[in-house]
């Protein structure tokens, strides 16, 4: 059926996504994310619309920062100085480093604010290892998570973004650990190889030094990974594969390695550095000095817990140290430059030295860069002079039309391929520069956003009622508004959707003539087609609690953030030298007929959809393409007790994102023996936002210790559906859909459970262990933090402190002495690793012990280290379980992090273990008797090891909660 288009009269262009910040993933597709919608074929024209009709705009938080909208620097007056700054520079520069939150944000935002640096920021990982400092979500999710926040990051950076496919496989003391778990350098090496060659910088920039001194295993790997790749990348023989399929060798010119003097230092001896930058410069267009500017950035990076990181006004030193180079460059008596770039032409005229021997071919070519650049200067200094932007569009116009000129023309030279290539990559990135710099002059501005349709735009739904995301054979209008905001008459004709298959089936988008502060509408009507791929993360770990590497799905996208939205919107304009109120079309036409050169310009949006948020604000996001059924078996994770052979319930939820959506057929796959009642159910969800859970009886049999698998799978129209996605995203964040295997992993432990056990825990940060403990026969209740200095806490024979408990709960805090009289009457209290740098207040300030102990940073990265039982006589080890050294196999990520370093004599250490290389650690499990009770302190990573179903640590957690002390 062809679709037709909707009436509109206004529209309103939204934003993304509101939720509390603990928030990072729903799960499954429930209706608040799915939606319904009804087609109501109409007719649409084009339309233009005046400055008293802009409702676009109307509701709309300017003072949020808002992922989807520019950040006020990048429009008006400022946009335009920022990118007239990197209209007058060819340089570029990539950095390199290991994590998210490792990047020297303030050196990034002076080279690419500041100076106009094309720059590009590579994370060789996502920290999907790391702690997640606001909640449980861990490992992929994690990962997908920070990525948004790095991405939020880079906006006030103002750079590209690309990863590598090595994981973060949690903490890491040496680069030769880090290189075992990612096979070698050469996996990671290719991947930064690939970057340098497609990117092209002039300088590349490790933010560490490859020495001990960079701390982490991983900040060592990446810097000696960018030494390796520096040379490499210009050597045809080093992944040939890549020059295969049409990457050019590259060699940067110069080379530098940061952290020379340590990490954050404000001093440093000469020897030791070539380049120091202040990123305490304030910057008038930016209103913020470079590392203020920055800090805005960082601080999205929550899961890091850098929310409330600050920066005092004032210098701030960052250094790097030159050490390879394949030109010279000047330098004062102590060896120091001035900038990266010294020794290097990054003028728009110096491009022609880079066609070497080959520039004879083009000897125009230098007179005409010289000419753009002066194009480009006029422009700047107008900007600087003038308070008309109109009168800057001018010249970048003309320079526009000669970067069109000049690329066509050493097209067709006979300059050899490979020498104009590098030469034309660049003048095409300009020309799109000088282009976006004209829209700013003029104050022209786009907007494309998704309607349905059934309203077309009238009014912006609920973020539940929104179209967020679609699914093949869902049909949905696109409205593009370009508004003018210049003082011409704009002629706006081309406009096109450019998207990836046959998604447009009706377009109204005619030529028009609209007047200085009229708005122009276009209109497309589009199906997504039966065989669109989903907008979905292109990479995957089988899993990721022991890969240390990911696997590659669609290869077009490797080392991309995340893949590209799924449509854009373009249009033509030309602008028309006439003021007032009349149209100018028969002096168009005029000149037109006489061949007279007409000024175009070229604009293009991202499709958004609009929504109101839960305050009533309009918001934007981002359109996703997703499967028609999301199937989600929760949890992901199941514990089983050896011997318990009694029939379990397994839940799997179904999401419908399409109505009409077809019927099917829901069965489990299970391991051999196994059997499920019923054995498949039927699944009726036509409605889009219909969701509904399906519960299986699952008999298993024969259990022993060990792994297995229980899947869901949904037949329906001929297609299997087994995958369920989650949407993972923050108010202050893109969004992104977070994609799992309908899998349960099903872990059998041989473990003893005492009968009646029962147990309070109080969450810190969040983790999974009390699903586990409930899963294995544990009575777990959950005491929110707030209601400690009321409860009864005598109901409760053991409580458990989360994760973190100190750092983000002030309630536990302020009721620690109430914990302790708990143990005083004699009940058990079991305190799970904290850190020193709290939030709410420091551990070791705040004496929360009942005798005094120190908590260090003392961490056992190797989940493969020895463990020592230094009490095998302790009832802790024998009851209700016995523990040997085969509880310790097994494990995953690390043994354990932030030890005791010091402790009273009333503590007892019960195990020790340590790094290879490294001194014994004996604070990782601490129990003390207090009073007629029992106070455990414990480091060992409990949270990561109960969810993965090890059996030596269920066991020995619950010892540790339900056995004699």
């Amino acid at each position: 059926m062809l679709l037709s288009l909707s009436t509109t009269h206004q529209m309103v262009m939204p934003p993304e996504l509101r939720k509390p910040a603990c928030e990072f993933v729903r799960r499954g597709l429930a209706i608040a994310i799915l939606l319904g919608l009804v087609l109501a074929p109409t007719a649409m024209p084009s339309a233009a619309q005046s400055n008293a009709d802009r409702a676009t705009d109307r509701g709309i938080d300017h003072k949020t920062d808002r992922y989807y909208e520019p950040l006020p620097q990048e429009t008006g007056d400022a946009g335009l100085k920022l990118m007239l700054r990197r209209l007058q520079t060819t340089a570029r520069l990539m950095q390199t480093v290991a994590h998210p939150d490792d990047e020297d944000g303030g050196m990034l935002t002076l080279e690419a604010r500041g100076q106009g640096v094309s720059t590009l920021l590579m994370t060789l990982n996502r920290g999907e290892g790391g702690q997640n400092k606001l909640g449980s979500n861990l490992f992929d999710a994690l990962g997908v998570l920070r990525t948004l926040e790095l991405l939020a990051s880079d906006r006030y950076y103002g750079v590209e973004q690309r990863f590598s496919r090595v994981a973060d496989f949690g903490y890491s003391k040496t680069a030769e650990e880090t290189f075992q778990k990612w096979q070698g350098h050469d996996i990671a090496l290719a991947d930064m190889v690939r970057v340098i060659r497609t990117f092209r910088p002039d300088v590349l920039v490790a933010r560490f030094s490859g020495t001990d001194r960079d701390g982490h295993g991983h900040h060592q790997a990446s810097a000696i990974l960018t030494r390796e790749a520096f040379r490499a990348a210009a050597d045809p023989k080093r992944f040939p594969e890549q020059i295969a399929e049409g990457l050019r060798p590259w060699q940067p010119k110069k080379l530098y390695i940061g952290n020379v003097c340590g990490f954050g230092a404000m001093t440093c001896d000469a020897a030791d550095y070539t380049l120091r930058l202040n990123t305490g410069t304030t910057d008038p267009v930016l209103g913020a000095s470079y590392i203020q500017f920055a800090m805005q950035g960082l601080r999205h990076q929550l899961s890091q817990g850098s929310g409330s990181w600050t920066v005092d006004p004032g210098d701030r030193y960052t250094f790097y140290k030159l050490v390879d180079s394949a030109v010279e460059s000047p330098k004062d008596k102590d060896g120091h430059e001035n900038n990266f770039f010294d020794g290097i032409d990054t003028s728009l005229p110096g491009l022609v030295s880079r066609l070497g021997e080959q520039e004879k071919k083009a000897p125009w070519l230098r007179a005409e860069l010289e000419s753009i650049a002066a194009e480009v200067r006029q422009a700047t200094n107008r900007s600087e002079s003038e308070s008309d932007s109109d009168s800057v569009a001018d010249p970048l116009s003309k320079a526009v039309r000669s970067l069109d000129s000049v690329t066509a023309r050493l097209s067709e030279s006979g300059v050899a391929e490979g020498a104009k290539e590098d030469v034309l990559a660049i003048l095409r990135e300009k020309r799109e520069e000088a282009q976006a710099a004209v829209n700013l002059a003029l104050g022209v501005s786009l907007r494309a956003s998704v309607a349905s349709l059934a309203d077309a735009g009238k009014t912006v739904p609920k973020f539940k009622d929104a179209l967020t995301v679609v699914s093949p054979t869902q049909q949905f209008q696109v409205i593009a508004r370009l508004h003018n905001g210049s003082r011409y008459w704009l002629i706006v004709s081309d406009a096109r959707m450019d998207e990836p298959g046959d998604w447009v089936k009706q377009t109204d988008a005619s030529e028009m003539t609209i007047g200085p502060g009229q708005t122009y509408y276009a209109n497309f009507a589009l199906q997504v087609p039966a065989g669109a791929p989903p907008t979905r993360p292109y990479w995957h770990r089988d899993n990721p609690e022991t890969d240390a590497l990911n696997a590659v799905d669609v290869e077009k996208y490797q080392t991309l953030p995340l893949p590209p939205p799924p449509l854009r919107v373009s249009l033509r304009y030309e602008t028309v030298e006439r003021n007032g109120g009349h149209s100018p079309v028969p002096d168009v036409l005029q000149r037109r007929g006489s061949g007279k050169a007409v000024p175009t310009g070229e604009i293009s949006a991202t499709v958004l959809v609009p929504f109101v948020d839960d305050e009533g604000k309009t918001d934007r996001t981002g359109l996703s393409v997703a499967p028609i059924f999301s199937v989600n078996l929760e949890p992901n994770e199941q514990v089983l007790p050896v011997g318990n052979e009694k029939e379990i319930t397994v839940r799997v939820g179904v999401s419908s994102n399409l109505t009409g959506a077809p019927k099917g057929n829901l069965r489990l796959t299970l391991p051999d023996g196994w059997k499920s009642e019923p054995r498949e159910l039927p699944v009726s969800l036509t409605k889009r936002g219909d969701e509904q859970d399906f519960q299986f009886r699952v008999f298993p049999a024969s259990l022993q210790e060990g792994r297995t698998e229980v899947s869901a799978v949904l037949e329906a129209d001929g297609k299997t559906y087994s995958d369920g996605y989650t949407l993972v995203t923050r108010d202050d964040l893109g969004a992104a859909y977070y994609y799992q295997p309908a899998t349960q992993h099903v872990s059998v432990v041989d473990v003893k459970v005492p009968r009646d056990l029962r147990v309070g825990y109080v969450m810190g940060a969040g983790d999974e262990i009390p699903t586990v403990l409930r899963q294995i026969g544990v009575d777990v209740a959950l005491i929110p933090a707030e209601k400690l200095g009321s409860d009864d806490l005598s109901r409760y024979p053991t409580i458990v402190l989360g994760i973190r408990a100190y750092d983000t709960q002030k309630d536990v805090i302020a009721n620690n002495q109430r914990l302790l009289d708990f143990v005083r009457a004699g009940g058990r209290l079991v305190v799970q690793y904290n850190t020193l740098s709290a939030a709410t207040g420091d551990f070791n300030a705040g004496k929360f012990t009942p005798y005094p102990a120190t908590l260090g940073r003392a961490r056992v990265s190797v989940e493969e280290a020895p463990v020592a039982i230094l009490d095998p006589a302790n009832p802790i080890f024998h009851s209700p379980n016995e523990i040997t050294q085969k509880d310790f196999v097994g494990w995953v990520q690390e043994r354990g992090l932030y030890f005791m370093s010091k402790w009273d004599p009333h503590f007892t250490p019960l195990l020790e273990s340590h790094d290879p290389g490294e001194g014994a650690q004996e604070g990782g499990l601490l129990l003390a008797h207090y009073g007629k009770g029992t106070y455990i302190y414990t480091g060992y990573a409990f949270f990561r090891q109960l969810p993965a179903g090890v059996p030596g640590a269920v066991r020995l957690f619950v010892n540790l909660v339900g056995g004699r002390s």
